[in-house]
């Protein structure tokens, strides 16, 4: 399982930035991030190399913040694969929360963040039909 945060922010200029801020000021490495925002607010969800660090920096700023878990799946580059993996989790009666890809990665290989309704048996559907489900540690190299 991989551990992020989601930070509930103003849907306003420099936000994102304010939240960078404090990461870049406590060398707190960003791996993954993606924002899911409305007219006034937005969720921003972030993978760190130091969650438990970063969660509390951020609440001492005055964030709103909650850590929770996702899986990690690492895909091959090339058409229809993230809709195998969909068409997986679908077949098993799991459903999707929410989904996102990773910043960067050193071994160059597609990584995709997921949400479900049941992640352990998100990672054992996916873990059997021949998916790699990398762990924190092995995302935030």
């Amino acid at each position: 399982m991989i551990r992020q945060l989601s930070i509930f922010i103003q849907n306003e200029i420099g936000s994102v930035a304010s939240i960078t801020a404090i990461l870049k000021k406590h060398n707190i490495n960003l791996r993954a991030i993606a924002s899911f925002d409305t007219p006034q607010f937005a969720i921003l969800r972030m993978i760190v190399d130091q969650p438990e660090k970063a969660k509390t920096l951020l609440i001492d700023s005055g964030f709103a913040v909650t850590m929770s878990e996702a899986i990690a799946v690492e895909l091959e580059d090339k058409p229809g694969v993230l809709h195998d993996v969909l068409q997986i989790i679908a077949d098993a009666g799991i459903g999707v929360n929410y989904i996102y890809s990773i910043v960067f990665r050193q071994k160059n290989v597609p990584l995709i963040i997921i949400n479900t309704d049941d992640l352990e048996k998100t990672k054992q559907v996916l873990t059997d039909n021949g998916y790699s489900v990398p762990e924190q540690e092995d995302v935030i190299l």
